[in-house]
Parts: structure tokens; C-alpha cells; sequence
């Protein structure tokens, strides 16, 4: 009676052991927010120079002696200004920009750059951009930090996500300025699942990510 008991909780456990290995192996699909903004307005493209994301990916124990950070550049994107408010817009990043800070010592930061840009993480030989496209813009509730929230549709590695973000929003003299608010992003929601060995210190599937963007008034 023992034995069988015994046998048949081994089974049980490699059922289990199953059904977790398949949920972790299913494949990423697309979701995506109705787009109901308008492109009425006018029209101010992002200022690549004076416009970045910046990074940072994190270890299980998440503080800054066990983080990498760094920044990615706008490839190009627009927006429209409808009465003096943000109305729509749509951002590309080049993901072959991206880079760390935090290493000094350059042949290490090209090894994390490159390793970075690989198939284990973004592929950007394959998925050489990113983008972000305003689905809808709110007012914040009022007494917060950030004026404005921005709901989207988020593309990474040819997926796309809904995400929102809060964000200062300012207009004015020809220009415009988007700073989001740092957000936490799930890179396994974008096919991102590298992991080294849990001796080293797991990687976080967190990825948090802050837009500072530029715009200028086209002509």
C-alpha cells in the first residue's frame, strides 16, 4: 500500500512538474487598447537629440549595488497639440542605441551592451525598434505629481501590450516635454525570458523605464 502510495505521488509530481513547464513555455501574444485619439491639431515631431528613455534592469534583491542602467535614443515620433493639450502621438525607439551607464570599465559595458542587444534579450538584429502609440490622454487626478495619463499600446520584439503611464505633460513657445513617471514593465510579457544561473543572482523580470521626450512645433 505504502509502495503505490509512493508511486503514485511521484506521478502527481511529474504531472505537476508538467503543467508548470508548459504554462512557462506558452507562447507571448498581442493585446491592444482601441486607439481614440484623434490627429487633429498640430503636428510637433520629437526632438532626437534632447529625447531618451532610460533603463534600468534589476537582480532578485532589487537596490542599486545589484542593478544595470543605461538609455535608449528616439529613432522618430510625433504628436499633435489640439487647443493647447496633447491630443495623440506615436514614439519609435532604436534599440540598437541602447546602452548602459553604470559600467566604467569600457570593454565590460560592450560586453553588457552587446549581450543586451542579443537574442537573449531585445534580438535587435531581428526587432532593431520599439514603439509606443497614445491611445488616450487624461487628466490626472488632481494633487498628484504627474498632470497627465497616458493609456497606449506598447510594442516590444513585435509584441504589443496596453500600458499606461503617468506623466508631466508641458506645452508651450513652439515646444512640447512628455517626462513619465519611472514604470516597472514585465519583459516576459514581451518574450524577454533569459535567466542566468540562480548562484549569480536571478534577473528580475521587471524592467523599469522613463520617457523623457522633446518635441518640436513642425513648420
Amino acid at each position: 500500500m505504502k509502495k503505490n502510495l509512493f508511486f503514485g505521488g511521484l506521478a502527481a509530481l511529474a504531472i505537476t512538474l508538467t503543467l508548470i513547464s508548459c504554462g512557462k513555455d506558452k507562447p507571448v501574444t498581442s493585446e491592444s487598447n482601441e486607439v481614440l485619439t484623434t490627429k487633429k491639431g498640430q503636428v510637433y515631431v520629437v526632438d532626437t537629440m534632447n529625447s531618451k528613455i532610460e533603463w534600468k534592469g534589476f537582480k532578485v534583491f532589487k537596490t542599486d549595488n545589484t542593478s544595470h542602467f543605461g538609455s535608449i535614443k528616439f529613432e522618430n515620433g510625433e504628436v499633435t497639440i489640439n487647443e493647447n493639450k496633447l491630443e495623440s502621438g506615436k514614439f519609435v525607439v532604436a534599440l540598437n542605441t541602447l546602452t548602459n551607464s553604470d559600467i566604467k570599465d569600457a570593454e565590460e559595458s560592450a560586453k553588457l551592451n552587446g549581450h543586451l542587444k542579443s537574442a537573449d534579450f531585445f534580438d535587435v538584429e531581428k526587432f532593431p525598434t520599439a514603439s509606443y502609440e497614445i491611445t488616450k490622454v487624461s487628466e490626472a487626478p488632481a494633487g498628484g505629481d504627474y498632470n497627465t495619463v497616458l493609456d497606449g499600446n506598447l510594442t516590444i520584439k513585435g509584441i504589443t501590450k496596453p500600458m499606461s503611464f503617468n506623466a508631466n505633460v508641458k506645452t508651450g513657445e513652439g515646444e512640447l516635454q512628455i517626462a513619465t513617471e519611472p514604470k516597472d514593465i514585465s519583459r516576459e510579457e514581451f518574450g524577454i525570458k533569459f535567466q542566468i544561473p540562480a548562484a549569480n543572482g536571478l534577473i528580475k523580470d521587471e524592467i523599469n523605464i522613463q520617457m523623457l521626450m522633446k518635441a518640436i512645433e513642425k513648420k
